[in-house]
């Protein structure tokens, strides 16, 4: 097993030392450089013999490296990755860099050895130790391609041992996949092809990218826990024998995991601890993450419980939620990534401030540890778990939101602070940065922040959207308000705009915190901004104002016309008794109906068969002109009279008709 990060070996550093020259009291001090390997290969020396593969970055060569000095000639076969073409303009900061984690890089264990770089045929060549195999090729030889659970807890092992010694030099590796994990004669795992997307400044557009890869100017920054979403990515493809979200192009990924913060899907019954860590690998907040070291002691926890069957796996797929979060004991893995030491000052989560007096350390390592807390103001210490703490360094605490005082043009000045040591060196995430921002507390300061849920808008001086553009105006050419529904970890602001609607899908735009003013009902000035403010909450709100309004006109209307009606009847009627005659004359206008008498005698006869008097019979074919006559006045006069007819009357005179 390798030894922790802080006993590895570090590069060669200067020394001094004192040389005695035979006179004691005059002792020469010397300054020791140690030689150091050159990163810079000539041309010449290297010379390519086949490819064996193709990525993302560039052609993965075989080629011989010739070595030799005045005591020695010697061959050794190594692998060169050729880059893909690069400006020219791009070339000095990529070997500046590389020289960077050359040097870092030396003396690592877990690591491939890099050799050096060079150009050939207008390409930069990075040589690195020759290795016959991979995980991925080991994968490609077994049935389904699944690893069986022993064999990837004991790869992931070397592979996290790897990456943990990187992070201790500060290199990212950015591209964690089973072709990358190589073995050597042993069978162990070195970490290979490690570095590049750090090295070219960019991130790719690998798959098993997360959230933050995709842009990390906007939904950045890329750290430590951004390897953690590789390795998870990484073990579910040797569980499984496929990578997650196979058969997807680079852009559907992007849109799933970076928009739709989708998860990918996690092998059934692995022990609880595994099953647990990976789920902190998934998280979309790269804070959430565990860091490399907390997967370490995980899976060395669980590689003696783990039988090595040499089969491979029967495991159905599960989607990662919260009810499952909650059955087995979700960790929040970042809660545990600040350890506490006596003599801290740390802030309750609820805010009160107090020193820690002492430290009990969790049972087995692992989770959260007790510690002993004094509180002003309360006899004796509390304990309490350290989970419930934070940190409190120079008046800053990790997810304090604070403002950068020295400005720079490239990123914002306000982001949020992602860590604090007891030196006072900070980071922090801020949009425009990939990176995090490094430097001291004293260049920093409180600063307002923002929740998931509150309503802003872009400030009034802003004309072209901010930063990122997009933001709507209204018809008088003001912002709209809308409401935040993300917050990522550089302080960006994903904001929904649910007062405008569209068909096509919500609206939301980003922003930058440095870019935008709160907005609340309080604040709002007059009757005409808070009804404003009322129609930002949903885009129904002006539409049922509308018909509320609509119904409460109808309704005054019809009350101003009753009004009006009675008074035009007690002026024009004299009183009371108008109202009384009116009423009379109602009944008996619904009795008269009801009454053939009061009907015409040709319709009475016709829809009643009798009348008010008996008529002599005419001769036939008189008769039947006479009826039909009658028949076309009674019609006549029915259609005459059908502003005064009343009920199923007028209906029958019409079927009749």
């Amino acid at each position: 097993m390798m030894s922790e990060p802080n006993s590895m070996s570090q590069p060669a550093e200067p020394f001094e030392y004192m040389l005695y020259e035979g006179d004691p009291d005059h002792l020469k001090t010397i300054v020791s450089s140690p030689r150091q390997k050159s990163p810079r290969i000539d041309p010449d020396v290297l010379k390519l013999t086949h490819r064996i593969g193709r990525g993302p970055f560039g052609d993965l060569w075989v080629a011989t490296h010739h070595l030799f000095s005045d005591d020695y000639d010697e061959y050794h076969e190594v692998a060169v990755k050729m880059l893909h073409f690069m400006k020219e303009d791009q070339i000095p900061a990529f070997l500046t860099r590389f020289d960077e984690v050359f040097f870092k890089c030396q003396g690592l264990q877990g690591v491939c050895l890099l050799q050096g770089i060079s150009r050939k045929m207008g390409k930069v060549c990075i040589a690195m130790k020759f290795y016959e195999g991979s995980v991925g090729d080991k994968m490609a030889h077994l049935r389904e391609g699944m690893l069986p659970l022993s064999d990837a807890l004991r790869y992931g092992i070397d592979l996290a041992q790897g990456i943990m010694e990187l992070h201790s030099r500060g290199v990212l590796v950015l591209n964690v996949k089973p072709c990358n994990a190589l073995l050597d004669e042993n069978d162990r795992v070195i970490l290979g092809d490690f570095g590049i997307p750090h090295l070219l400044l960019d991130v790719g557009d690998s798959p098993l990218h997360g959230p933050e890869q995709w842009e990390p100017e906007a939904r950045g920054p890329v750290s430590f826990e951004t390897d953690s979403w590789g390795f998870g990515c990484c073990i579910v493809e040797m569980l499984t024998g496929s990578p997650p979200w196979c058969g997807k192009s680079a852009e559907e990924v992007r849109r799933l995991v970076a928009v739709k913060q989708e998860k990918p899907e996690i092998p059934r019954g692995l022990p609880p601890k595994v099953e647990d860590v990976l789920r902190g690998c998934f998280e979309y907040d790269l804070r959430d993450r565990p860091l490399i070291g907390d997967i370490l002691r995980t899976f060395e926890s669980c590689r003696g419980e783990v039988a090595d069957d040499g089969g491979g796996n029967d495991w159905g797929m599960k989607k990662m939620d919260q009810k499952a979060a909650s059955k087995y004991g979700y960790t929040d893995w970042s809660l545990l990534k600040d350890r506490l030491l006596v003599g801290d000052t740390v802030r309750s989560r609820k805010p009160r401030d107090g020193t820690v007096v002492g430290v009990e350390s969790s049972a087995g390592g692992g989770g959260a540890a007790q510690v002993l807390v004094r509180v002003r103001g309360i006899h004796g210490p509390l304990r309490v778990s350290s989970a419930a703490l934070e940190r409190v360094s120079f008046g800053f605490a990790a997810g304090d939101w604070v403002r950068i005082r020295r400005a720079v043009e490239k990123h914002s000045l306000v982001g949020v602070l992602h860590s604090v040591d007891r030196e006072g060196r900070a980071a922090v995430g801020v949009v425009g940065s990939a990176a995090l921002w490094r430097g001291s507390c004293s260049e920093l300061e409180m600063a307002e922040c923002y929740c998931v849920g509150q309503f802003v808008r872009l400030k009034g001086h802003l004309s072209g959207g901010g930063r990122f553009g997009g933001w709507p105006r209204r018809r008088d050419g003001s912002w709209v308000t809308g409401r935040i529904s993300k917050v990522l970890p550089n302080a960006c602001l994903v904001v929904g705009f649910p007062g405008l609607l569209n068909f096509a899908g919500p609206v939301e735009a980003m922003a930058d915190a440095a870019e935008v003013e709160a907005v609340s009902f309080e604040a709002c000035e007059g009757v005409a901004g808070k009804y404003r403010h009322l129609e930002d909450f949903h885009w129904a709100v002006r539409p049922l104002v509308m018909v509320l309004g609509l119904f409460a006109a109808l309704k005054l209307g019809l009350l101003v016309g009753k009004a009006g009606r009675s008074s035009r009847q007690a002026k024009g009627g004299g009183g009371p008794g108008a109202a009384a005659t009116a009423m009379e004359r109602q009944q008996q206008d619904g009795q008269g109906a009801g009454n053939p008498a009061w009907l015409p005698p040709p319709v009475a006869n016709i829809l009643f068969r009798e009348g008010s008097a008996a008529a002599p019979a005419p001769p036939p074919l008189l008769g039947k002109v006479e009826g039909l006559s009658r028949l076309l006045q009674a019609l006549s006069l029915s259609s005459l009279s059908l502003s005064s007819w009343r009920r199923g009357l007028v209906l029958e005179i019409q079927f009749h008709a």
